[in-house]
């Protein structure tokens, strides 16, 4: 399953079809290998129907604003675990990236994973939505150098250390990070919140607003990853913002999360 669902959710942009048809076999597989239970079949059925009653029901305001309310409250479920049902296998088990770095363990979140389909069914256009027109390419240029930049911020700040890796579970941990980590949350907060709130505030309050709760949606790795995650918020929003391609904010949180396990520390300095 850990295989099939990656392929399931790169398949979304280029055949929707193909992709539904992926993730099923994606969750049969994973019911034979017990990694999800009944509970969770069941829950995941219901969010399908739902999702068919809101493009069923698009026309009527009501109905698609409590179906697409609902699909919404079932992803922040699966976004912090309250799902049941889901065994989400390890992958590694305290493992160091260096001799500087802390040990940390890594989960394929399989529950995670299922955000973008999720909010896919209440918000059908998701993965794209107009480009902010006029972007100069030097403030792409500046976007981009924000990435290594937040790195060095957090080496003086204290929470990093620079450090080379080249670990033998390098492809285990990009697999998990890119359609587990960055593409689930990525769906989350810029491809719905962000883009919900701009329709209502405008886009500078909801970039500002959606990079402050994707902060404090780290509190449990303390403080200073709270200001770190919320000012890597910052910056996948405007990816978002002036692309309208989630995919590409979905790359640049990657490419944040890679070079932090390249060269420093990960996840952060034992001292």
């Amino acid at each position: 399953m850990e295989y099939l669902l990656p392929l399931s959710l790169a398949a979304i942009v280029v055949n929707f079809r193909a992709a539904l048809v992926l993730l099923a076999l994606a969750l049969a597989v994973g019911f034979w290998q017990g990694y999800v239970a009944l509970p969770a079949i069941l829950f995941l059925a219901l969010a399908g129907l739902i999702a068919l009653l809101r493009w069923r029901y698009q026309s009527r305001k009501g109905v698609a604003i409590i179906c697409e309310g609902v699909l919404v409250i079932a992803s922040v479920m699966l976004f912090i675990h309250w799902v049941p049902g889901f065994n989400t296998p390890k992958i590694l088990d305290q493992v160091q990236a260096g001799p500087h770095s802390q040990q940390f363990t890594l989960y394929y979140g399989l529950d995670k994973a299922l955000i973008p389909f999720l909010l896919l069914g209440g918000l059908p256009t998701l993965f794209a939505t107009s480009a902010q027109a006029n972007v100069a390419p030097w403030r792409w240029a500046l976007l981009l150098l924000c990435v290594p930049g937040l790195l060095l911020l957090a080496v003086a700040l204290g929470g990093l250390a620079p450090e080379l890796h080249a670990p033998v579970w390098l492809g285990n941990f990009m697999l998990a990070n890119l359609f587990f980590v960055s593409l689930a949350e990525e769906a989350l907060f810029r491809g719905y919140i962000q883009r919900r709130l701009g329709q209502f505030t405008g886009g500078l309050p909801a970039l500002l607003i959606t990079a402050l709760l994707f902060g404090l949606a780290h509190f449990q790795s303390g403080m200073l990853m709270v200001i770190f995650a919320g000012l890597a918020g910052l910056v996948y929003g405007l990816a978002w913002k002036w692309s309208g391609k989630l995919w590409l904010a979905a790359a640049v949180h990657f490419a944040l999360n890679m070079c932090h396990l390249l060269f420093f520390t990960y996840p952060a300095w034992r001292r």
